[in-house]
């Protein structure tokens, strides 16, 4: 009776005036997403004879008739003169038949690093305002580098699925941060919470393109080992079964896909046939590739004339430098790149194909960004372990040809057993005529990317270079004007944020069309510039990429405020090549001020933010745990979520019932980069430390394992990540072998291995059993108890030897080794 009197208040209450319907916030105009419900067009009487039944239709929103399919391609770590389609050695295929049917761009701009240049793409401003002011693993708590995309900066494929496109992105997501890509989430920062539909790819920076860590929307995949298999086919498959499956569902609708492949980043990992195709191609070095692709880029008419050649850096060696007996290894390194790169264009050609096969190609803008910054560093002097550098562990080539030697020499360069990088010098090189590489933000060696845009409908195929001063910021803007869509104001509740970018569109039949982009800023690991109408004020920075073992120590003296600034007139200086600052002093002081003005209003400051990892270790995203309790179904725990068995001290302790002869891994951390494991084999009870393919800590004990219950207990110690360490192993409480650990990997072994137990996904930490991998464990474990130093008693290193003695004897032994 209640119910009704209230209702019955309401209706009065309408009918005088004294409530007001509420008024629905949302518009038809796309200035707010997702779009207001369409209303029912039935009528519902109180008799089904009295009721009309009419299906509402979902309207058309998009302005254009026939939109367009799009088709984002982005590599990875790729020089400006490294394709030959521009004038480099390396083949691309590809690249060169869309340049043949569109127009390609030679001052095109990324931010200098992979997931800023990713999110910048995605969203249509810069880096440091969404977020993503440094790669997701190096996050820290400033606004402008929280590695998080804010739900205030919607990307390109939320905006358009609200139009009616289905979306897709396949290969690498570099925009989750590290420690929410497990299997618990949470997952409102995976690509399907940023507007995919469908997802096929890894969720990291890298990852081996013959053991990928996975996944398919939210669920893990696992890769075959059939010696066959290689990530970038199969993004190529996967996303042509995805266009087959869409015109099969829904070829009404326009698609947007984002290809993203892990390659050309490291690890260099293709088949010996590929690199092969450049045998002896680059025998004369880095310093004469560079003359030659400068040279050729003239030729072709793909840099101005007046384009003078940049130096190569004096802390970079000269090809005449290096050691007869390191050659061929350099050489190698170099042909398995090139191999690399011409195989992942190959693929993306797969794409393209398949875009004709089903007659939709006329009408599908492709935009093909090779490379997410320049040619990349980070191999150093040449590297069989590329994560040496990122965690600045001095080596030499010496050490590296020594444990390549024990891999099968070099024959195992670009196979599943390394993880190989090129020389330092061979990325400078690639991007000729630029200085410096890949994490300088400075230059545009690190900055600039070229770029091909081909839509056979909308665009006249043009072999003019487009020399309008672009970023990657401006490809949102340009898809939005081709789509007459104008930028939501707001999506899903949140106010947005403005673009930073500008639309490109009156450049595709306008070669010589004026630059409409004025201002523009960089800035990554405090290397940094601001362009300005033509003008151009740059900094190097605090570290220098190939020297970052070295440069790395030199951090905690580094003021910003102090750093000499370069000033280059661009527009007649196209290689950076004449510093104006003294000539201009006036000129550049503005400049500076307005740097501050742009990285305050971007949120960048402060100034170097993303180095803060680097300076402070222990911040580094890591589990808020100090203690687990793991079982046998624990798989595909990455790295960054899991204990640190290989950096700090902790204490490994498994409850499990062998059978005879146990085999199978019990526990493994990494991957064949660098790792920990510990496995049974033929019952025998063996412990690994992969230290980053350079060396290998082990321990076994003498006889098998009987069959029956165990407790095994191993027993880290790590003073510090300087420090030499000791791994003990106990079984039943009786120390069956120990081991030193000379050098601790500080940082991470992988960057998208994962810790699993009772099994070894991915790519195998120990050679024991990598042709046997995963090797699964074929007894059962009841628990792994993990707990770190935080959680353990003060541990004394055997009862018969005192902490003293205990570290005195590691340092001599590391000593006399």
């Amino acid at each position: 009776m209640l119910r009704v009197i209230a209702i019955f208040a309401i209706a009065i209450s309408l009918l005088l005036g004294s409530i007001t319907p509420p008024v629905l916030a949302q518009t038809a105009d796309g200035s707010t997403l997702p779009f207001p419900p369409v209303p029912s067009a039935s009528v519902a009487g109180p008799t089904l004879q009295e009721s009309t039944m009419i299906r509402r239709e979902e309207p058309n929103y998009l302005p254009k008739e026939d939109p367009p399919n799009i088709l984002i391609i982005l590599l990875d770590d790729v020089g400006f003169g490294q394709p030959d389609t521009f004038g480099g050695e390396i083949h691309t295929p590809t690249l060169s038949r869309l340049w043949d049917e569109g127009i390609a761009y030679n001052t095109f701009h990324t931010t200098a690093i992979c997931s800023p240049t990713r999110a910048a793409l995605l969203t249509g401003r810069n880096h440091h305002r969404v977020q993503s002011g440094t790669i997701a693993e190096l996050a820290v708590d400033w606004d402008g580098y929280l590695g998080v995309i804010p739900k205030t900066s919607a990307t390109i494929a939320e905006v358009l699925g609200e139009y009616g496109y289905k979306t897709a992105a396949f290969g690498k997501w570099h925009n989750t941060p590290a420690n929410e890509t497990t299997a618990m989430g949470p997952f409102d920062r995976w690509p399907t919470s940023y507007g995919f539909d469908y997802f096929y790819g890894f969720l990291a920076g890298e990852t081996s393109q013959y053991e990928p860590r996975l996944y398919e929307n939210l669920n893990p995949i696992e890769p075959p080992h059939d010696g066959t298999y290689h990530l970038s086919e199969d993004m190529a498959d996967k996303a042509i079964a995805w266009m087959r499956h869409h015109r099969s569902y829904s070829p009404d609708k326009p698609f947007l896909m984002y290809w993203a492949p892990g390659a050309a980043h490291g690890p260099h990992h293709i088949f010996k046939e590929w690199a092969d195709k450049y045998k002896d191609k680059f025998n004369d070095g880095w310093d004469e590739y560079q003359k030659r692709v400068f040279n050729n880029q003239k030729a072709l008419g793909w840099i101005p004339g007046d384009a003078q050649l940049t130096p190569r850096p004096d802390t970079m060696a000269a090809w005449e430098e290096i050691p007869e007996s390191q050659l061929d290894f350099q050489r190698r390194l170099m042909e398995v790149y090139a191999g690399f790169l011409e195989h992942v264009d190959t693929q993306a050609g797969k794409v393209i194909s398949e875009l004709d096969d089903l007659g939709i190609r006329d009408n599908t803008i492709v935009f093909y960004i090779v490379g997410d910054n320049g040619a990349s560093a980070e191999g150093q002097e040449g590297s069989i372990s590329e994560l040496l550098a990122q965690n600045q562990i001095p080596n030499t080539v010496e050490e590296q040809l020594e444990a390549l030697d024990e891999l099968g020499g070099l024959d195992a360069l670009g196979t599943r057993k390394t993880e190989n990088m090129y020389h330092a010098a061979w990325a400078w090189a690639g991007d000729a005529p630029f200085r410096y590489t890949k994490l300088v933000a400075s230059h545009f060696g690190g900055t600039r990317n070229p770029m091909v845009i081909s839509w056979p409908d909308g665009i006249t195929p043009d072999k003019t270079p487009r020399s309008q001063f672009h970023h990657v910021n401006d490809i949102v803007p340009t898809i939005y004007e081709i789509l007459g869509i104008t930028p939501p104001e707001e999506v899903y509740g949140f106010k947005q944020d403005t673009l930073d970018g500008i639309s490109m569109k009156y450049t595709f039949n306008d070669a010589n069309a004026p630059d409409r982009k004025k201002v523009q800023y960089f800035e990554n690991f405090g290397s940094r510039g601001i362009y300005v109408d033509g003008w151009y004020a740059c900094t190097f920075g605090p570290q220098i990429p190939w020297k970052s073992a070295d440069s790395g120590n030199n951090l905690d003296d580094w003021d910003s405020t102090k750093d000499v600034w370069e000033l280059y007139h661009i527009t007649e200086d196209f290689t950076q090549m004449h510093d104006l600052a003294a000539q201009e002093p006036e000129l550049l002081e503005v400049m500076k001020q307005l740097f501050l003005e742009e990285a305050e209003e971007n949120l960048a400051f402060p100034i170097g933010g993303s180095l803060w990892v680097n300076m402070h270790p222990k911040d580094r995203i890591a589990s808020p745990y100090s203690s687990w309790i793991f079982d046998e179904g624990t798989t595909r725990m990455p790295e960054f979520t899991a204990p640190g068995l290989g950096r700090e001290s902790n204490l490994v302790t498994l409850d499990v019932k062998l059978g005879e002869n146990a085999s199978g891994v019990l526990y493994a951390l990494g991957g064949s980069g660098g790792g920990v494991s510990l496995f049974m084999d033929n019952g025998l009870l063996k412990y690994e430390y992969n230290m980053l393919l350079l060396d290998r800590y082990k321990a076994a004990s003498d006889a098998p394992i009987p069959a029956g219950h165990h407790t095994i207990e191993v027993k880290t110690t790590i003073a510090s990540l300087s420090s030499p360490g000791e791994v003990v192993i106990r079984v039943d409480g009786a120390e069956v072998d120990r081991t030193p650990i000379d050098q601790v990997v500080p940082a991470a072994f992988t960057a998208s291995e994962t810790f699993d137990v009772g099994t070894d996904l991915g790519a195998p930490v120990s050679l024991d059993y990598a042709d046997r991998a995963p090797f699964e464990f074929d007894g059962t474990i009841n628990k792994v108890e993990v707990k770190l130093n935080s959680a353990l008693e003060p541990y004394e290193a055997s009862e018969d030897m005192s902490n003293e003695d205990f570290w005195n004897r590691i340092i001599q032994e590391v000593t006399d080794k």
